[in-house]
């Protein structure tokens, strides 16, 4: 038997997929404690309602018309977070890191790609837990995971978000005893003579006139995206349609640093987020777990060495290039985060040290802001590369 799910049914099924994994997890601390995104945990328990559901001999089928549209809209308003003027303020330091991040990206593929060929697996899969997964995070591999799927890597979108959901684990536990390390080692101490305290955003007031400029520019960004991607395909790589609309919305931010034209920030960021939120759970809730079972060995263990190889990166290089100093050890915990994670990971890592070890006000603002700018500029182009190449 089949049941098919028309448009509107399949939008309101997503719904309930995120209330249920926000209820979940404003009740459950580890899901709180680890970032587990609310449309994760909603879509993985109902893959896994279908997963039953197909073994008793039930199909469900959804209608994903929107799934990518929300995907390429989250990916423009990523692009309007790719500042170079901010990127110019962190100056030779931001520099240095921005290299090293970058850099870690292509290690990560080929640790994925060498193991997944000595594990005799698809190498598309090793890319899947390469850096498309761990720097790139659940949207990158929600994403991600349909072009690894055409060119034959079975499981490619699955193994890809579980990667990353456990990702968000190993960045959150590796980083804070990798600072721990290094500040005990060298005997490390906070130069800073200021409170650490998170800054208090201003109050700012939506309006319905704020949000729908902010929607129009976000549809011009796309727009805009669509001939970049025409543009990088004469390279002859094969770049995601989505990899031209971040493209899209970095050139309408740097036009508006520049004094041409005004954006809506905020409001920008807001759609941004509720264009996440919708695209995971569309792609999450119709994931095909069976795909799972026969990897769960080679992928556990590429993880863990994947976890591994960040805390020796971190540790060895991302230390000792930003000064070898306190602030750097704080770094290394940050990078750790946002290297097998997310953002909110290195914020929640360097946050740990900070409190107990002391303020570290250049780390906090230099490691999010640059690592997120160059992995989300950078990661798409090599991913692209590699997935071209061992395809």
């Amino acid at each position: 038997m089949t049941i098919t799910f028309d448009l509107l049914q399949t939008m309101g099924i997503a719904a309930l997929v995120f209330f249920l994994g926000n209820y979940l997890k404003s009740k459950i601390q580890f899901l709180q404690t680890y970032f587990i995104p609310a449309p994760v945990i909603g879509g993985l328990i109902c893959s896994l309602l279908i997963f039953f559901a197909h073994k008793m001999g039930v199909e469900m089928k959804f209608t994903m018309t929107l799934q990518d549209f929300f995907m390429n809209i989250f990916f423009t308003c990523t692009g309007f977070t790719c500042s170079l003027e901010v990127i110019k303020r962190s100056g030779k330091q931001g520099a240095i890191l921005a290299i090293g991040a970058v850099t870690f990206l292509a290690v990560q593929n080929l640790i994925g790609i060498g193991l997944s060929e000595v594990m005799d697996i698809h190498p598309l899969l090793g890319i899947a837990m390469g850096s498309i997964s761990m720097s790139g995070g659940i949207g990158s591999a929600a994403a991600f995971g349909p072009v690894l799927e055409q060119y034959g890597a079975v499981g490619g979108t699955t193994i890809g978000i579980a990667a990353a959901t456990f990702g968000l684990l190993l960045g959150s536990l590796v980083g804070g005893p990798v600072a721990h390390r290094l500040i005990t080692r060298y005997n490390l101490k906070s130069s800073a003579q200021i409170s650490t305290q998170e800054n208090n955003e201003s109050f700012h007031e939506l309006s319905e006139k704020k949000l729908f400029k902010g929607t129009l520019i976000i549809f011009l960004g796309s727009m805009i995206g669509v001939y970049i991607h025409e543009l990088l395909l004469l390279t002859g790589l094969k770049f995601p349609y989505f990899v031209g609309c971040l493209f899209g919305g970095m050139l309408l931010r740097n036009l508006s640093d520049a004094g041409i034209g005004q954006l809506e920030h905020k409001e920008i960021d807001i759609l941004g987020n509720i264009s996440l939120n919708i695209f995971l759970s569309l792609a999450l809730m119709s994931l095909n777990i069976s795909k799972l079972v026969d990897l769960a060995l080679p992928m556990i263990v590429i993880l863990l060495v994947q976890a591994t190889v960040m805390a020796i990166w971190a540790y060895w290089i991302t230390f000792r290039s930003m000064g070898k100093d306190y602030e750097a050890a704080v770094m290394a915990a940050g990078h750790c985060g946002v290297g097998l994670g997310q953002t909110p990971n290195a914020l929640a890592n360097m946050k740990v040290v900070i409190e107990k070890h002391g303020a570290a006000p250049n780390a906090w603002f230099v490691l999010p802001v640059i690592t997120v700018i160059f992995i989300n500029i950078c990661n798409p182009i090599i991913i692209s590369f590699f997935i071209d190449y061992f395809k």
